[in-house]
């Protein structure tokens, strides 16, 4: 029997419906079930993950005999009780973590919803009525129960289901990659708001020292030991320092804000217990890498398109079942009477059993059709997979590249900050003497206040850089 073993050249319904009633109805609808279960050839598609080549191991070697690091809460590691707590405190009130929180609990009770459809379904039924013709007048009550149950004989419905069970799955996984964002968000917003506290502070202390110098100045033109210029451009110096303090403070201000938020809270809810001045929290250096292979296990992302693959191979096979026949058996039990009294008469009671298969005669093509846009939509979840697995090994190399290269940059910077200090102080007390010029007392006050907000930053960005490579290896949940 092939595809066509139902097709007629001329115009009908969809589906023929053909019904059976008592013990003949039985037997046929056996004998049907059997025949068409042994000559139908659903063939499932290939349900083999598309290959993506995935290197043995990262550009950043770790030791072979060193495990790797487990990291469902990394942030521990930086040891930090403001940054746990936050992280904590994200993980259970962010919006858009209970947002895919629920979901998630709409994808399993779909699951649900599709598994009672392989369950028979019962019904109970009670009516009275009452009529009148003529000069006649009945009634008539009737209490029963109604039964009907579908035999899934080529699977449409057992597709349905696993096609729901993997969506839940891959919701469980977006689930996941929502958590991992979001640790990975809360923490890098913390780093950068402990970071502006250092760099404002930087900044307040150059402003210090630079109107010091001004008052040296001023107290240098009183005595007619310099002139208005070097004075004018002292209080230059000065009021471009203190010009970036108000900018300092607007972006500290919103970190508070974007923390607060990603904590469900208010935007001022964590002004007062992020108010004091703390050092940018600093990752333990012990990190051992997974290989590549148990990175991409890890990461939910991944996970999540996995199972989308799953679901759309479910529901091309759904859509390849739908071509065949359905079939049918339905059935009642009840007391009918024409008095109420009379229902509790052996002789009232009632019974039917229909058996009913209906089968595609002509849609025009429909049928075939779906299978194709579901093999489409295989095909699409097959590319976003490949994308994802590609994404993932970039995520991690990047990572690696730009925590080795800050972490080199920082070495330099902060050698670079040593030196300029000791510049600083140094043309500070040859101006005070009169041995120098004051332009070099402004070109090494201008250099040490770059360096040392370079430093800075770049100690906020290595930290940064640590939890950009937590998340791209997957971490944050379990």
């Amino acid at each position: 029997m092939n595809d066509h073993s139902f097709a007629n050249t001329g115009r009908a319904t969809p589906r023929a419906p053909f019904r059976l009633g008592g013990a003949a109805g039985h037997w046929v609808l056996t004998a049907a079930v059997a025949l068409l279960a042994g000559c139908a050839s659903l063939v499932p598609p290939d349900s083999r993950l598309p290959q993506t080549p995935v290197p043995t191991a990262w550009s950043a070697q770790t030791p072979a005999d060193m495990p790797a690091t487990p990291l469902a809460q990394w942030w521990q590691r930086f040891n930090d009780p403001q940054l746990t707590r936050l992280v904590t405190q994200a993980l259970q009130a962010n919006t858009s973590l209970r947002s895919a929180q629920a979901a998630l609990q709409q994808a399993r009770a779909q699951v649900d919803v599709q598994t009672a459809g392989l369950l028979p379904s019962v019904g109970a039924s009670a009516s009275a009525q009452r009529s009148r013709a003529s000069n006649s007048t009945g009634n008539s009550f009737q209490a029963g129960f109604d039964a009907s149950w579908e035999p899934d004989v080529f699977g449409r419905l057992r597709s349905g289901v696993n096609a729901s069970e993997a969506d839940a799955q891959a919701a469980q996984a977006s689930l996941a990659d929502v958590q991992v964002s979001l640790a990975a968000e809360t923490a890098v917003n913390y780093i950068e708001l402990r970071g502006l506290q250092q760099r404002l502070a930087i900044a307040r202390s150059n402003l210090a020292s630079q109107q010091e110098t001004l008052q040296i100045t001023q107290w240098r033109l009183q005595a007619g030991l310099t002139t208005s210029l070097v004075a004018e451009q002292a209080r230059a110096a000065a009021e471009q320092t203190a010009a970036q303090i108000p900018a300092l403070e607007s972006s500290l201000a919103q970190s508070r804000h974007s923390l607060a938020v990603l904590t469900g809270q208010a935007p001022l809810a964590l002004d007062a217990l992020l108010a004091d001045t703390v050092a940018v929290p600093q990752p333990a250096q012990d990190l051992a890498l997974a290989i590549p292979a148990e990175t991409l296990r890890q990461r939910p992302d991944v996970r999540a398109a996995e199972q989308r693959i799953a679901a759309a191979l479910a529901r091309v096979s759904q859509a390849d079942a739908a071509r065949y026949p359905d079939f049918n058996i339905s059935g009642n039990l009840g007391l009918r009477a024409l008095t109420l009294g009379a229902l509790t008469n052996g002789g009232s009671i009632a019974s039917a059993l229909l058996a009913s298969v209906s089968m595609p005669v002509f849609d025009g093509g429909a049928a075939r059709a779906q299978v194709r846009v579901q093999e489409a939509a295989l095909e699409q979840a097959r590319v976003a997979y490949e994308a994802s697995v590609l994404t993932a090994l970039k995520d991690v190399e990047d990572a690696l590249v730009a925590l080795r290269g800050n972490r080199e940059r920082l070495v330099r910077l902060q050698a670079a900050a040593d030196a300029a200090g000791n510049a600083a102080l140094l043309a500070q007390q040859r101006y005070s003497s009169g041995l120098i010029d004051f332009q070099s007392v402004l070109e090494t006050q201008r250099t040490l206040l770059s360096t040392q907000d370079s430093v800075a930053t770049t100690v906020a960005s290595v930290s940064a850089d640590h939890v950009r490579l937590y998340k791209a290896l997957g971490g944050g949940w379990q």
